[in-house]
């Protein structure tokens, strides 16, 4: 059974978290249906997590555009999706595609997930970012989704190239002592300032719109 949903923007009017509501609806309903994700980058802290909206026909060189502009990443790395022992990537920076991972050019997630209800997201192969996402239901809309909106989450998106989880916490640490050996190129290599609790929901949406135009 699905549930209904209001109709999202691309981006919400308010800068807070966007509430949700949501109520029965019959088998007849006839909406466009979107997967309510939670995804959260593994082995950092603090927690960084986002909750977003995705079609389930959504395919997935698309959802690789939502998380990236959903999490907060600069993009121009290679990615990856992990269902089970399936793996699919892309060969858009050219050569030919490993043996035992799959083209994701004309997948979408519902083929892809099946019954599943978790799925790994693998950016940039060289700091290795994981992110856990899971299907926490699935919503019948008024409106289809362009592209994606996020609804709620925490905390920012580690710098791209600091170098995987191990590299941020030692960014963070570097940044937070001004007597850290690192602390002044850091400070300029991150351009004077970096908030890792900064989060604002109408930015993130800002992007998911502009991504899908």
């Amino acid at each position: 059974m699905t549930t209904q949903h209001k109709p999202p923007s691309d981006a919400p009017k308010q800068p807070g978290a966007r509430k949700t509501t949501a109520k029965s609806t019959g088998r007849a309903s006839r909406g466009p249906q979107a997967y309510q994700l939670h995804v959260e980058l593994e082995w950092v802290l603090p927690k960084v997590w986002r909750r977003l909206l995705v079609p389930v026909t959504i395919k997935l060189p698309l959802l690789h555009v939502a998380l990236l502009d959903g999490m907060g990443w600069g993009g121009g790395h290679l990615h990856e999706f992990v269902f089970a022992d399936a793996r699919y990537s892309s060969n858009d920076f050219g050569g030919d595609m490993l043996e035992d991972v799959l083209d994701e050019s004309s997948v979408t997630l519902q083929k892809a997930l099946g019954a599943r209800k978790t799925f790994m997201y693998v950016y940039d192969f060289g700091d290795d970012w994981r992110h856990r996402v899971k299907v926490e239901k699935v919503i019948t809309l008024d409106a289809p989704l362009s592209l994606a909106v996020c609804l709620d989450g925490e905390n920012a998106c580690p710098p791209d190239d600091v170098g995987g989880p191990p590299g941020y916490e030692e960014f963070l640490a570097a940044l937070a002592d001004p007597a850290h050996p690192d602390h002044e190129d850091l400070t300029e290599w991150i351009g004077g300032s970096f908030d890792a609790a900064a989060f604002n929901v109408a930015e993130v949406n800002a992007r998911l719109k502009q991504a899908a135009t």
